[in-house]
């Protein structure tokens, strides 16, 4: 199987018609956000099972952080794994609640060369044990890091961030910690998972759908959007790049002229 997937990665390669270096003349987004979409496809094309689209995903993640990083992008926070995930087959699910194990397992002397700090954003009271004890050691092992933040989504979903966020305000008020006056925009956001980190400036979704999947529904809300056909364990630098300079052409005016 590793051999059919090395045959097909070498025919599905991007040319850029620019360099980092260009790139670099214009403003680069400070949070990029990821919906890492078509993994099981990818797998379907090449006659493999959807967890083997999975596994490649995450080689794709580990060169997109350190390219990221490269450019001096702050944050990029990935779409791992959804509330609504867990509806999909038992056996696709364990698999996905290994991936953070074995990828931040071996990834992890890269991320401390490369200075990433890796952050967890989403519920983490359903997590498997051994998910979770992955990621938060990841967490403690690169907390001093100072550069890229990676944030992973992990059972995660916007409606469910909100409502959480909803809750706990409204607890704070019924127990004088908070009044109604105080809450504003602002005050609500550090109700939420992210609530240390920027908003996204660019939100990136692969394999051609167009549409946001409950993911960081308050947060993007003046983010600028690029969709691509290209699956996600065939999204690479240039690929990045692309998306990146058509950030760079876009005038973002949030909400005046």
């Amino acid at each position: 199987m590793l051999k059919k997937i090395q045959e097909w990665r070498g025919k599905e390669t991007s040319k850029s018609s620019f360099s980092k270096e260009e790139l670099m003349q214009h403003q680069i987004p400070e949070h990029i956000a990821v919906i890492m979409d078509g993994n099981g496809r990818w797998a379907k094309k090449r006659a493999l099972p959807r967890v083997a689209g999975h596994h490649e995903g995450m080689k794709t993640v580990r060169k997109i952080t350190k390219s990221a990083n490269s450019l001096g992008v702050k944050v990029l926070t990935m779409y791992a794994f959804s509330t609504e995930n867990w509806k999909r087959p038992k056996l696709e699910v364990d698999f996905l609640m290994k991936l953070p194990e074995e990828f931040l397992g071996t990834f992890l002397p890269e991320l401390m060369e490369e200075n990433v700090q890796v952050r967890l954003m989403g519920n983490k009271s359903d997590l498997p044990a051994h998910t979770l004890r992955a990621v938060e050691n990841a967490m403690e092992k690169t907390k001093d890091n100072t550069g890229l933040i990676l944030n992973f989504a992990l059972n995660y979903g916007g409606r469910d961030e909100i409502l959480r966020a909803v809750k706990n305000a409204a607890t704070d008020i019924q127990d004088n910690k908070l009044s109604m006056e105080q809450l504003s925009e602002e005050v609500f956001s550090t109700y939420l998972f992210s609530n240390q980190l920027p908003d996204p400036d660019l939100l990136i979704r692969t394999s051609g759908e167009i549409r946001l999947s409950n993911f960081m529904l308050w947060q993007l809300a003046y983010a600028e959007f690029y969709f691509t056909d290209v699956l996600w364990p065939d999204f690479d630098e240039n690929h990045l790049f692309e998306a990146i300079n058509s950030y760079q052409q876009r005038g973002r005016r949030f909400g005046g002229i």
